[in-house]
């Protein structure tokens, strides 16, 4: 078999249709070639940038995770509570519970915190409503409030 086919074509593109024109098979080879100093040199400089421009990206994008991380955990708890409340078809309270001992009696006071919450808001209304008596009465008379 001949080294060189297709030497009589003096154009390239003839001369590569000849040869595929006279084959089996087509097929793609690769092979190094190797850089320059100047051209190594330039891919380090860039492989430098790029490795700065993927850390900033990355710490920007732990970032971000660690924001919507912080936003959506207490949504998720959030959640969780509501279909384990929607499962069990209630809902879990935490009262207070206070114990008062006397000599051999022993006494549990129940209080929740809405429950406190409440009793402060009548207490409230209870004594500003009898403030304001005291002053349609005597509005020269000083009222400390402690």
């Amino acid at each position: 078999m001949e080294k060189h086919l297709g030497k009589e074509y003096a154009n390239k593109a003839q001369r590569e249709a000849f040869l595929k024109d006279n084959c089996e098979k087509v097929e793609n080879k690769g092979y190094m070639k190797p850089f320059t100093p100047e051209q190594l040199q330039g891919h380090k400089e860039n492989l430098a940038e790029l490795s700065m421009k993927i850390e900033e990206t990355e710490d920007e994008k732990k970032a971000a995770a660690s924001h919507y991380k912080a936003v959506l955990d207490p949504l998720f708890k959030q959640r969780h509570t509501m279909v384990s409340n929607i499962r069990q078809k209630a809902e879990t309270l935490e009262v207070e519970t206070f114990a008062k001992i006397n000599g051999r009696e022993v006494a549990f006071i129940l209080l929740s915190p809405g429950a406190n919450q409440t009793l402060e808001e009548i207490r409230d209304k209870a004594i500003d409503e009898q403030l304001k008596q005291v002053r349609e009465i005597a509005p020269d008379i000083a009222i400390i409030e402690v």
